[in-house]
């Protein structure tokens, strides 16, 4: 049965069992711990990214033969934590949020990533990487970046990519100012879903969201294309890597990597069709140093 714990709740027990792992660890030991613990960054609905996970889930509950919890977020910030702590096994993070966590803890490994449909923005309908995008509705009055000067943005998350690190470390460089001297007001919105219904029900002006959000709101009839204006489009950005503690024992993340990747699988069809995805494909570390070398 699928357990959904508190990830504060977890984090404490992280803390307080914390001696057990670093005893383990100086001995030159793996852990094999009794249960693993999977997490993800908020980007929408957290009912839909558990619905959408739990077919995986279950197949790496039958390979691994041992429990396999969700826990739900609270905010980006606290996967990154969940990991570095322990109360976090496997977790689907940002590109940004994966160099947070892995400058906090080397150990936390990249082994998948995702071949996203992608009707929208990108051309052949399926692409292995995103945009950051700066929207705002089409039928505003607002149609370009100095249009923009002292109105109000929305941004996703500290912690996001394309809603915010792309925002103040490029798009700010290329523009030559900074976002919080050039807008009135940044408000963070927690998701890029929030970001995009803030500037459609025009608390905010603006907003920076992932191309991959906005596509799939409006695949799913949120919104349609033509309410939306893009004033900007970054570069491209490599998609969400999944992670794994490298702390964990070989067999258990080789067990992990290979249920991902076995893209023929009946669960894993399942959830790469609710994730809007064509199929799971291996990365590593050195696929985020374009997020990495960033100022």
């Amino acid at each position: 049965m699928r357990t959904i714990a508190a990830l504060a709740a977890l984090l404490a027990a992280a803390l307080g069992l914390a001696a057990q792992p670093a005893a383990a660890q100086s001995a030159g030991a793996c852990e094999r711990p009794a249960r693993l613990r999977f997490s993800f960054i908020p980007q929408g609905s957290d009912e839909d990214q558990q619905n959408a996970m739990d077919p995986l889930l279950d197949e790496l509950r039958e390979q691994l033969k041992i429990p396999v919890e969700m826990v739900v977020p609270s905010s980006y910030g606290a996967v990154i934590e969940g990991l570095i702590a322990g109360a976090v096994d496997i977790a689907r993070l940002g590109p940004a949020s994966y160099v947070s966590a892995h400058k906090g803890d080397p150990q936390v490994t990249p082994f998948a990533s995702m071949e996203q449909q992608e009707p929208n923005f990108a051309q052949g309908g399926a692409s292995a990487v995103y945009y950051s995008l700066l929207i705002t509705r089409q039928q505003g009055p607002y149609d370009s970046v100095a249009s923009l000067r002292g109105k109000v943005l929305a941004l996703a998350d500290p912690d996001s990519t394309s809603g915010a690190l792309i925002p103040r470390h490029v798009f700010a460089r290329q523009n030559g100012f900074q976002l919080a001297k050039y807008f009135s007001r940044i408000g963070y919105s927690g998701n890029h879903e929030q970001s995009v219904l803030a500037v459609m029900n025009r608390n905010a002006d603006a907003a920076f969201v992932a191309s991959t959000n906005l596509s799939h709101m409006i695949s799913e009839g949120k919104l349609k294309k033509r309410d939306v204006r893009v004033l900007w489009r970054s570069a491209p950005i490599p998609f969400d890597p999944f992670v794994y503690r490298g702390q964990l024992c070989a067999d258990i993340r080789n067990k992990i990597r290979a249920v991902f990747l076995n893209n023929k699988s009946p669960q894993v069809q399942a959830t790469l069709r609710s994730l809007h995805a064509t199929r799971f494909v291996a990365v590593r570390d050195a696929d985020y140093r374009i997020i990495r070398d960033l100022p």
